[in-house]
């Protein structure tokens, strides 16, 4: 069964190509595969501005600042086998991407890679903020799969 990924472009500081949808079809379908993920998903990628994401990130997480991505895990494990399976939402800010793919000094894609496999683990579950342990074992996870994608840096 094939994952549905729908996109909304909120934003207007970066361009979003067909590529660039593309390489982030790939990083949500890279992760659900890593994760062995056994059924379709619907996962919806939005694309907001620094001053939009920053007003989440204050409003859901009480952080007063911009972020790069957030995520709105939906997933319940009682739908019915033949359904999609409702992922929920990831929130990602292009302008900080960018931002942080200068200060790494790696390219944009490997960072908006980065960006959509982390908040796609924490779709399914994953919680970095819980100890250093599990952190550590989101971080390998998400290097792991963006390297087996191509973009390591």
């Amino acid at each position: 069964m094939r994952n549905r990924i729908y996109f909304s472009n909120q934003q207007s500081d970066i361009k979003i190509t067909p590529a660039l949808r593309g390489l982030i079809t790939r990083a949500v379908n890279a992760a659900l595969k890593a994760e062995e993920f056994d059924r379709g998903a619907e996962v919806s990628v939005t694309m907001v501005s620094k001053e939009e994401i920053h007003a989440l990130n204050l409003e859901q997480r009480g952080v007063d600042r911009p972020t790069d991505v957030l995520s709105f895990p939906m997933f319940d494990e009682d739908f019915d086998n033949d359904e999609l399976a409702v992922l929920g939402d990831i929130v990602l800010c292009p302008e900080k991407a960018k931002e942080q793919s200068e200060e790494f000094g790696h390219s944009f894609e490997r960072e908006i890679a980065f960006l959509t496999v982390h908040s796609t683990l924490h779709l399914l579950g994953y919680d970095h903020e819980t100890s250093e342990e599990d952190d550590r074992i989101m971080r390998q996870k998400q290097t792991n799969i963006v390297n087996n994608m191509g973009l390591s840096i």
